[in-house]
């Protein structure tokens, strides 16, 4: 193995000091996390611009945090056009796009209290149960009503995407940004969350069933005509091995980025970094690839930044 090595130079920050010059800075300093980073921004940059197929995975936590209007202004803004995310991300973007109020918690909070005055806990999110619950049971409600007098039988993504057409009023609606700039979601567990019972319970009595095997063929249809892809992954879970799935069927993805705060030593697949999955042909070998430690509600703000301002330059 040839190594390629440099010097490590010291740095100093200015008052002024803008994320685009922060992300060179981390450069420098390379030391642990701040070379990921630097090359995490590097990657993406050359991934998108690169790809036909621009992959933006992540959990549906994130989108009970601030962290839902840079998603959906990374979706709006075209720099990923296919979507893989959890049941949360529907349930949260409804409760919110449909006038719930969700409050910074903290997480020591005793859960018993919350219990008695009426909020879930996420974290250190706080969610009134009025402005969960009820509001995506209202709105599955009446969606399902509507969808049933065109046709009985819907994919996920086609549901997703009347979904967003009915949240594009929100300019921080997730499904509704995928609407406006016409990105397909796709939910792989879509039964595990509040939006997906609901479904079910309204199935029973409307005749709407949903074609599951209709998501993947379609899936399917967009990896083996890509002819290059990149990759973000927020988190772990059903999101992320969806995301690396499909593409080992076209030989892998051509850049991948993820971010998490797993570790592999316990084998699992929201720990596993980047280069296992070269082992499966999942990512390519001749890919672009890093792993980023961290939590995401840090590292994609950075990052984010980073991407807007560089694309737009």
């Amino acid at each position: 193995m040839s190594l390629k090595i440099s010097p490590v130079r010291d740095v100093k920050v200015s008052k002024d000091l803008r994320v685009s010059d922060l992300i060179r800075l981390y450069g420098e300093i390379h030391g642990f996390t701040a070379a990921a980073l630097h090359q995490a921004a590097n990657i993406l940059i050359e991934g998108i611009k690169k790809s036909d197929a621009r992959f933006l995975a992540f959990t549906g936590n994130l989108i009970s945090t601030g962290l839902r209007g840079i998603l959906a202004q990374l979706i709006d803004e075209g720099y990923f056009n296919i979507i893989i995310t959890t049941c949360g991300t529907i349930d949260h973007d409804i409760a919110r796009s449909m006038g719930g109020t969700y409050y910074k918690g903290i997480f020591e909070a005793d859960d018993n209290e919350l219990r008695r005055r009426g909020y879930h806990r996420l974290g250190n999110i706080f969610i009134p149960i009025d402005h969960y619950g009820k509001i995506v049971e209202k709105f599955t409600k009446n969606l399902i009503s509507e969808l049933v007098s065109i046709k009985k039988r819907w994919s996920v993504s086609e549901v997703c995407r009347e979904v967003g057409k009915r949240l594009a009023h929100d300019k921080n609606s997730v499904l509704g940004a995928a609407y406006r700039a016409n990105a397909k979601v796709f939910v792989p567990g879509i039964v595990d969350g509040a939006f997906g019972t609901n479904l079910y319970i309204y199935s029973q009595f409307t005749g709407f069933e949903l074609d599951i095997l209709k998501d993947m063929r379609e899936l399917a249809d967009i990896v083996f005509a890509s002819k290059c892809s990149t990759a973000l992954i927020l988190g772990g879970g059903i999101s992320k091995h969806h995301t690396i799935w499909w593409n080992q069927f076209k030989g892998g993805l051509d850049y991948a980025v993820y971010i998490t705060t797993a570790v592999e030593w316990d084998g699992s697949l929201s720990g596993a970094k980047t280069r296992e999955a070269i082992s499966w042909g999942k990512i390519k070998s001749s890919a672009r690839h890093t792993t980023v430690y961290g939590d995401v509600t840090v590292i994609l703000p950075i990052l984010a930044s980073y991407l807007v301002s560089s694309l737009k330059d």
